[in-house]
């Protein structure tokens, strides 16, 4: 990893951030991603689930979605 970038986990079914161990525990259940000092790759994630979503999905729900810049 280079910089400013981290690895953060995050639970698949609740979108929530997690511990490490939790991801060494249910790797099914579990995603790991590498944040960074914000490239130039942008990402959109539903608030509810945690999970990826279209640029169109983010466009008709902005209160709803989260715009990542990984």
């Amino acid at each position: 990893m280079a910089g400013n970038e981290n690895e953060v986990h995050r639970s698949a079914r609740s979108g929530r951030f997690v511990q490490e161990s939790t991801t060494e525990r249910d790797p099914r259940h579990t995603t790991t991603e590498q944040v960074g000092s914000g490239g130039e790759q942008e990402v959109n994630r539903s608030a509810s689930t945690g999970r990826f979503v279209t640029e169109t999905t983010a466009e008709l729900h902005p209160s709803t979605t989260e715009t990542q810049h990984v």
